[in-house]
């Protein structure tokens, strides 16, 4: 693609938009495109999404006045067109990076981003509360919340929309219907909108119709008014089949989402409605890339690739399979994609759940293997929870496999449908501590302390594929209650044979079998890497260090650990996750009531959120930001020795 800003130079703020002339638009988003490929081609980020919207979001700060009228993005990954149209052009080419811009909405980043977005399905609630709070506050701005039809099957968005209903406030929610989240859309909703869809020529219709009305001379706008009243009067009586018409807003659509003229004019005329609306905006994901027109779902999230060559998915999946078969190292969500599926070969009573997720947390092979036993219930994460704990309640061994971080919208599920009734579901929690690049909203450090108070609960973390494998073996066959096991963003490390040892309930490993340290660093498995190097830092101090792999995090033996903590000088817990409530304060308050003679010392995420640019960034330099990487751990440690 070449690359042209002749125009999107000049756009310093969306007031700079509104002084280009209509038939200047259509090259403005020609520009953006190739400016935010060639962007993400360079950084990572998410492709199709943000080209799909383009049109849409140059039609929205063409007509609203941000950020005096709010504008709110459900999931905030379409952002980026949006950010390039609001003064953070130049700024562009750092997004993503450590120190750069976000790849989502950020208030702390701009004005004109209104809200603070990261997970699905907020879109609605947040504008109708800004809305609210502008009308007491006793302005007239306007709030305006763009969500996907994926983002529409999670329950939030219909709690939402039944609230904005009763308010009958101005809210206006763009329905940005692409058929595709980031699996493709499964369920009732999704067929729910191809029927709308496929009014769409009767909507083209109506707008030319309305048009020429009310250019009949003298006439034309009152005869316009009649025809309005007449059309409501009709769909009182026989269009009563729209689910947001029932709920009380007013329907427009289905409108190509990427015509800037008919978008303009729609939104326009909505503007001048004093009740909600809602505007149904058809556009096509990966819109003007080739690559990612033609594969939306492989482009929805993507590392540096070839502009011209794309990210050449044909060759990708040969290699992958030919180089993993020669050794290159599994990551931790490939090895849970073979091992569940070498489950459920054995065992007819394994199913697998996922919200939206199949590709990302390796379920893809397993739904082509056993469709039967796949169930991806949409962006919906409480739904997978309860579901799987009635699959459970009824015989089933389901695994739920969810991002760490999405799985914080489950909490009450988990508790109160799973934990309380003690039911066998496995949830496998992808993505657990450090995600790179995608910010602080993504970042899985929160599931311990979200479940350690939990009754009945059981919480595992896997150092390496083998004993990812014997966890997941314990769980089927010699647990009966809930069991966790969080594994984090990053390939296996090579493998110990202490790894592959056979579980002991409440006990962990240590990594070698000889044990002559003054020092114990019990960790969560996933930071094995960094802790090791640590210990090496520190013997070259001359500081002899036993590395503890803890397996389990609750339940724990506590006969076992508190005779550990009586082995050592200082004993050191490596946990990534945040501190308040982690099992590092658990030990410590066990050593404390036991009265153990060792030292303990505590390295964990601070509690508080990585705000800003700090939560942006490589693994490796997230880990540094956080104290967890190697230096840090033994710097911590040489200086409570000293």
């Amino acid at each position: 693609m070449q690359q042209s800003k002749h125009l999107l130079s000049k756009i310093n703020s969306p007031q700079d938009l509104k002084k280009l002339k209509l038939q200047e638009l259509n090259q403005l988003a020609q520009e953006i495109r190739e400016y935010i490929v060639t962007s993400v081609s360079s950084n990572g980020g998410h492709l199709a999404s943000n080209l799909g919207v383009v049109e849409l979001s140059i039609a929205l700060h063409r007509v609203f006045n941000s950020p005096q009228d709010k504008i709110v993005w459900d999931v905030g990954h379409q952002c980026y067109a949006h950010k390039i149209l609001t003064g953070r052009f130049a700024e562009f080419s750092s997004l993503r990076k450590h120190g750069g811009l976000a790849g989502f909405p950020k208030c702390s980043e701009s004005p004109h981003d209104a809200f603070n977005t990261g997970h699905a399905s907020t879109s609605i609630s947040a504008a109708l509360g800004l809305l609210a709070a502008e009308r007491i506050l006793g302005g007239k701005g306007y709030a305006i919340a763009v969500i996907g039809d994926g983002a529409l099957t999670g329950g939030l968005a219909y709690e939402a929309l039944s609230h904005a209903g009763h308010l009958r406030l101005p809210l206006i929610v763009i329905l940005n219907d692409n058929k595709m989240s980031i699996s493709r859309n499964v369920g009732g909703l999704s067929k729910y909108l191809s029927r709308l869809s496929m009014k769409a020529k009767y909507q083209t219709f109506r707008r030319h119709f309305d048009a020429l009305v009310k250019k009949i001379p003298w006439v034309g706008e009152g005869f316009f008014d009649l025809i309005v009243r007449m059309k409501r009067a009709v769909k009182a009586v026989f269009y009563i089949d729209n689910f947001f018409v029932d709920l009380g807003f007013e329907y427009v659509g289905p409108i190509g989402g990427h015509n800037i003229r008919a978008l303009t004019s729609v939104l326009e005329d909505v503007q001048r409605l004093n009740r909600p609306v809602v505007i149904h905006v058809i556009t096509q994901k990966g819109k003007g890339y080739g690559y990612a027109e033609d594969e939306p779902d492989s482009y929805h999230g993507v590392g540096s690739f070839s502009v011209d060559d794309g990210i050449n998915l044909n060759k990708n999946e040969q290699n992958k399979s030919a180089v993993t078969a020669s050794g290159r190292k599994k990551t931790f969500t490939e090895a849970f994609s073979g091992i569940i599926l070498e489950m459920a070969k054995n065992d007819k009573r394994i199913a697998a759940v996922t919200a939206a997720m199949q590709t990302g947390t390796g379920l893809s092979h397993f739904k082509e293997v056993f469709p039967g036993r796949f169930f991806d219930t949409g962006i919906a994460e409480e739904h997978a929870a309860t579901f799987a704990a009635g699959l459970a309640a009824n015989g089933l061994r389901p695994v739920v496999a969810i991002y760490s971080t999405f799985i914080q919208r489950s909490v009450d599920q988990i508790i109160h449908d799973t934990a309380l009734q003690n039911l066998p579901v496995i949830f496998a929690l992808d993505r657990a501590g450090f995600v790179i690049a995608d910010g602080e909203t993504h970042q899985g450090l929160f599931d311990i302390s979200l479940f350690r108070s939990s009754p009945n609960m059981t919480i595992l973390a896997p150092a390496s594929e083998n004993e990812m494998q014997v966890m997941f073996d314990w769980a089927l066959a010699k647990n009966n209650g809930p069991v966790i096991i969080r594994y984090p963003k990053t390939f296996c490390p090579d493998e110990r044979p202490e790894f592959s040892q056979p579980v002991e309930t409440g006990r962990g490993v240590f990594v070698s079998m000889e044990r002559k340290g003054q020092v114990c660093l019990m960790f969560t498995g996933s930071l094995y890497k960094e802790v090791s190097e640590a210990a090496a830092i520190l013997k070259e101090q001359g500081i002899e260090a036993d590395l503890y792999n803890l397996r389990f995090l609750k339940p724990i033996d506590e006969d076992y650990l508190a005779g550990l903590l009586n082995e050592y000088k200082l004993t050191t817990v490596i946990e990534e996750g945040i501190k308040d409530g982690g099992f590092g304060e658990y030990l410590t308050s066990l050593a404390r009531l036991r009265n153990c003679k060792s030292e303990t010392e505590i390295l964990a995420v601070e509690s508080d959120f990585l705000e800003g640019n700090r939560a942006l960034g490589t693994r490796e330099e997230l880990l540094a930001e956080g104290g967890l990487d190697g230096k840090s751990i033994a710097r911590r440690i040489g200086q409570r020795l000293s």
